[in-house]
């Protein structure tokens, strides 16, 4: 997080979490929409055609 808001950021470390929730509420019931959780890097969107 300190690389990309800098050292001095009072960004809390939830706040792609947060984010993320509202990204998975907003599309529930999209089933061709689905983003999930890649353990130790982060999160990864996927759109299924």
């Amino acid at each position: 997080m300190d690389e990309i808001w800098g050292y001095d950021s009072e960004t809390d470390e939830r706040t792609v979490d947060v984010h993320i929730n509202r990204l998975r509420e907003r599309f529930t019931g999209w089933d061709e929409f689905v983003i999930t959780t890649v353990r130790g890097l982060g999160y990864k969107a996927e759109i299924k055609v």
